[in-house]
């Protein structure tokens, strides 16, 4: 999530004096921000580029939801200049981006928008049967097999920040692989499960997201130090319990890491626009995301619907009614 991609729906490429189902593809996407590589691979995936538009949209709309009562608000103003350091709220840019993006394409060859995955291998259950029954399963097999292949997890990097990345990207799938669980369908007279079909289903996005918001909390700070046995260098945490100061601690295949401390984001900077403006909870947040200037008091009247009574035969009369409602917001 760079910051630079269109959040809007593509234009409309078919219809009279289009260019076809075919190229609109094409041109979908030259219009996301992919490298050379990755446009060649979305090229060949009809489908992948709404895939990945959409996996985009996921990816910004939960991190906005669980950074709403922070300093960093996870806006997309900033956002170039921070992918660049290495801060905890890269760790989650990047575990989030490859969340959404796995989510997102396993849903696709569920729904048939992908043309070469379909449902997933649950055991007994042909794609045929499935398709008719409603219950075709999320393919994660194909998604997380295809974004390695995307992202070009082979060409690790030597250096710290690299290794981060990957890990953190790693976690994100990971977090998505935890979320799936098996649900089943009864088939049989009244309900009875004579005949019990079962499929492979992800959790809804926003359990996701709330995870590796915990993980975000708990983020390790990391360094990079040599492993003699294996010859090359690996990620290091802090010390815990039970391991030796010569032996210094790995950061779990869950944990979030990151390499620097990052800023207060308490005023405006290239990283983000700062607090000032942003409302808040008196009992809450407000001292802190207010960063000890204090906080501006407003008082409005908003309109809602009220007394709403079911009608005959078949829709809903509300009243209008207003109530005075306060809002506080940071100082300059």
């Amino acid at each position: 999530l760079t910051g630079k991609e269109a959040l809007t729906h593509f234009p409309s490429l078919g219809g009279p004096g289009g260019s076809g189902p075919g190229k609109g593809h094409v041109k979908q996407c030259e219009l996301l921000q992919l490298s050379r590589r990755q446009k060649r691979l979305c090229r060949r995936e009809p489908g992948l580029a709404e895939t990945l538009r959409d996996a985009i949209r996921l990816g910004i709309l939960e991190c906005q939801f669980q950074f709403r009562s922070e300093r960093w608000n996870c806006s997309l103003e900033g956002r170039p200049s921070l992918l660049k350091r290495g801060f905890k709220e890269t760790a989650f840019l990047y575990a989030v981006s490859s969340a959404a993006l796995t989510h997102s394409l396993a849903r696709a060859c569920s729904a048939g928008r992908m043309e070469r995955c379909t449902c997933d291998d649950s055991p007994g259950l042909e794609n045929r049967k499935a398709w008719q029954w409603g219950v075709c399963g999320d393919n994660l097999k194909y998604s997380t097999k295809f974004l390695k292949k995307f992202l070009g997890q082979k060409r690790i990097g030597k250096d710290l920040r690299a290794k981060v990345d990957i890990h953190n990207t790693n976690v994100g799938i990971k977090a998505v692989k935890n979320g799936l669980k098996t649900t089943c369908k009864c088939h049989g007279v009244s309900g009875s499960c004579a005949v019990r079909t079962c499929w492979k289903q992800l959790s809804p996005f926003h359990e996701i997201g709330r995870l590796l918001k915990l993980r975000y909390d708990d983020a390790v700070k990391v360094f990079s130090t040599s492993n003699d046995a294996v010859g090359h260098s690996e990620l290091a945490g802090p010390h815990r319990h039970g391991h030796s100061a010569k032996h210094p601690a790995l950061p779990r295949p869950t944990d979030l890491v990151y390499v620097e401390d990052s800023p207060s984001f308490c005023r405006p900077s290239k990283y983000s626009l700062g607090t000032a403006g942003r409302t808040c909870s008196r009992e809450g947040n407000c001292d802190s995301m207010c960063c000890g200037r204090g906080y501006n008091t407003q008082s409005r009247l908003v309109t809602f619907s009220c007394h709403c009574q079911v009608q005959w035969c078949c829709y809903v009369e509300c009243q209008q009614c207003m109530q005075e409602e306060v809002v506080y917001s940071c100082k300059q």
